[in-house]
């Protein structure tokens, strides 16, 4: 187990999870993990220069998961002390007892579990040691050069940079146990911008594994205060059918919904789209979506899942053909599938399916180019609200952008609502850009729909 951020040394964590998972087999479990998370944070924010918030804490707790047969309980607890791990322990198997059986419940194979726990570059010394002015001095740089970037920026809902330091370590009757450490640095900054008495505001952010690799202050600044003056004078447009060219981070959020139809509860429950369409062409042949839980310094890298299990490299979607579910063991059990090493667990909760590091691969288009692709239409840019229906795939969301015309960014658009269907989206991708870039989990380059309907004024 790697050394961990300030708290208990790693000899003391493991401790605790194997006395947690001794304490339950003595207690009448048949099998039992657990995982202890131990975690730092410190936040600096300020608004219009001035300190605003302060905060350092620190936690750790415990999640326990037992198994009485086909019976399973669960339970969380921050009271690490010897005699607090027996009463959870003996608390949780009791609670099994009473539960209905499940024989999909269980712990994974043995042989299936990861046997090693590379360095994927997740870490950074420099979160353990918060500097207080450093962060202060980020954060006002970032917001006064937003703020100095246009004279109708007049107002700011802030500036914050955050760090945090975190040791996850996993332990099971199955004899594995393995921990690691992971660090994040986040700066972001929301100006306000007012002309005529109307008032717009946008944000900007940088974020990374280490601080060395945070994006430059003054420059997070300029591009949250040109998103903003560029709102500026918004108008609605005629409802009408066009193409929608959606920037990176709301073509993220498309992901997030394939993400939704793709895990194993979603298709186990019957409340995906894509249930029992393995296989099948549901994108066009522009659209390869990769899952890597092993890419270096990745915002959702970890060298093995909460059950244990080594994460990898999972091709969802292969040039438009569904190639794979993301699953756990429990829903891969359910589905008669292997598990996909994507389990994740929040402490005190049962492991689910969750993607790692999702995205789009990218095309070979620039922006600019599928801007200039397009005689009318849409550019969004934000998008509000979530009207979006996961077992049709049916998409009704508000939005604001820039409108096109004959190839060039016109006039900023707002109240206005863009609607489709999933599938149809997605099939409908006619250009995929080429400015893919990892600034959280989930990631996706610019994407061109060749058409939706637009519902404006």
């Amino acid at each position: 187990m790697s050394t961990a951020a300030p708290g208990l040394r790693p000899e003391e964590l493991r401790a605790a999870l194997l006395s947690t998972i001794d304490f339950a087999m003595r207690a009448g479990a048949t099998a039992a993990d657990a995982v202890l998370v131990q975690q730092a944070t410190f936040a600096a924010a300020v608004r219009l220069g001035e300190i605003e918030k302060l905060t350092d804490a620190r936690e750790k707790r415990l999640g326990l998961r037992v198994f009485v047969g086909e019976r399973s309980a669960l339970s969380g607890t921050a009271d690490l002390s010897r005699g607090g791990l027996a009463r959870c322990a003996e608390d949780t198997v009791a609670l099994a007892r009473v539960t209905q059986p499940d024989p999909a419940q269980g712990l994974p194979d043995r042989t299936a579990l990861a046997t090693e726990a590379p360095d994927l570059d997740l870490y950074d010394d420099a979160a353990a040691a918060p500097s207080p002015d450093d962060a202060i001095a980020r954060a006002r740089e970032a917001e006064g050069a937003a703020l100095a970037s246009d004279p109708r920026l007049t107002n700011s809902e802030g500036a914050e940079f955050e760090q945090a330091a975190a040791t996850i370590a996993y332990a099971s009757s199955l004899g594995f146990d393995g921990g690691y450490r992971s660090s994040v640095f986040d700066l972001t900054v929301q100006p306000v911008a007012v002309s005529d008495g109307h008032m717009q505001r946008d944000y900007w952010y940088t974020r990374a594994r280490h601080l060395a690799r945070l994006q430059d202050a003054a420059e997070v600044g300029r591009r949250a205060a040109a998103r903003t003056v560029r709102r500026l004078g918004g108008r609605r447009v005629p409802t009408q059918e066009a193409p929608v060219v959606f920037e990176p981070e709301v073509a993220a959020s498309l992901l997030r919904h394939l993400a939704g139809a793709v895990v194993g509860q979603s298709l186990y429950r019957g409340t995906s789209f894509l249930l029992g369409r393995l296989g099948e062409r549901i994108a066009s042949d522009l659209v390869t979506v990769v899952d890597d839980g092993r890419l270096p310094s990745g915002h959702g890298s970890r060298p093995f899942d909460a059950e244990g299990l080594p994460t990898r490299r999972t091709t969802v979607v292969d040039q438009g053909r569904l190639a794979s579910y993301l699953l756990d063991t429990y829903s891969a059990r359910r589905l008669d599938l292997a598990s996909t090493g994507n389990a994740s667990r929040a402490v005190g909760d049962a492991p689910s399916a969750a993607p790692t590091n999702l995205y789009v691969a990218a095309g070979t288009t620039s922006p600019e180019s599928i801007i200039a692709s397009i005689d009318r239409g849409l550019l969004v840019t934000e998008l509000i609200g979530f009207g979006v229906n996961p077992v049709t795939g049916d998409y009704s969301r508000g939005a604001a952008g820039l409108w096109i015309e004959h190839g060039e960014l016109a006039y900023p658009v707002e109240e206005i609502t863009i609607a489709g269907n999933l599938l149809d989206m997605f099939r409908d991708i006619e250009l995929v850009g080429d400015d893919l870039e990892f600034r959280s989990s989930v990631a996706s380059p610019t994407i061109k729909i060749g058409r939706m309907t637009i519902a404006g004024g």
